[in-house]
């Protein structure tokens, strides 16, 4: 299938390692243009350096609005503002019970999982709408439909996400720019090997073992009985960005193994 992509140019949030770095590869062997952008310099360099030709390196903190503006004056002047913007960065955050977290955990959630969207899109989506053409992909989480009880400050940003990008899917859509959600559950990622390594140190046991332990006390609806590959996930971000997907407007497209048990979006 032709997705349409050749000559594109995405720019890639999170685009150093997981699902944003694989989001890249496909996008590539489509033919398009990538702008790899991360808070890790040397990272997100790398990132680019191993997915070759057409993918180049940005750093930037999206929780500080001038670095975003920055970001926008960097990317027109040296490439092209973009005709696609996936957003793939976040933290899970905090963990613990809701009325344990503290003002800035929820904060640090807020500002790195939501608005770094909004920064984002602000500085980049009103040009793809003057050309009248543009996908935007933002990631949310199973989180957003099922919250689990000591995730409550990553629940909430994606939450949040999911609803700020149904309200701006509508006005978008006229101006030929489509956003959609793409939600994610207990993907193999350098997020979720991190999550497991604490387990495992908490529990005097393996990384696999934790995994293990994990999908069958945590995750008990996931039918797949496997972490998500960061390719599958990215698979749905390179539909949601193509011309085949030019009717599919403010959607929120699981890619959970069955992680979610409820039957609504």
């Amino acid at each position: 299938m032709d997705y349409g992509l050749n000559g594109k140019t995405a720019l890639i949030t999170g685009g150093a390692s997981g699902i944003g770095k694989a989001t890249a590869e496909v996008l590539l062997r489509e033919g398009a243009q990538v702008l790899l952008v991360d808070l890790k310099g040397d990272e997100v360099a790398k990132a680019a350096r191993e997915l070759g030709d057409g993918a180049q390196a940005l750093q930037a903190d999206l929780r500080d609005p001038k670095q975003v503006k920055g970001l926008a004056a960097t990317t027109e002047e040296r490439f092209t503002i973009p005709d696609i913007v996936v957003c793939a960065a976040g933290v899970t955050g905090a963990k613990g019970l809701p009325l344990a977290m503290s003002d800035a955990d929820w904060h640090e959630a807020w500002e790195t999982d939501f608005m770094s969207v909004v920064r984002t899109l602000r500085v980049f989506q009103p040009v793809m709408e003057d050309r009248g053409w543009g996908r935007v992909v933002i990631l949310c989480s199973e989180n957003a439909m099922q919250p689990y009880s000591d995730e409550a400050v990553y629940n909430v940003a994606k939450a949040g996400l999911l609803n700020f990008a149904k309200g701006l899917s509508g006005v978008a859509a006229r101006r030929g720019v489509l956003v959609n959600c793409v939600s994610p559950a207990f993907i193999e990622t350098p997020m979720t090997d991190e999550m497991m390594d604490k387990k495992a140190d908490s529990d005097g046991t393996s990384r696999d073992e934790a995994i293990g332990d994990f999908l069958k006390t945590d995750r008990p609806y996931l039918a797949l009985d496997r972490r998500g590959k960061p390719g599958e996930v990215a698979a749905t971000i390179a539909f949601l960005c193509s011309e085949q997907a030019s009717f599919v407007v403010g959607a929120n497209y699981r890619v959970d193994g069955g992680s979610v048990a409820g039957i609504a979006l």
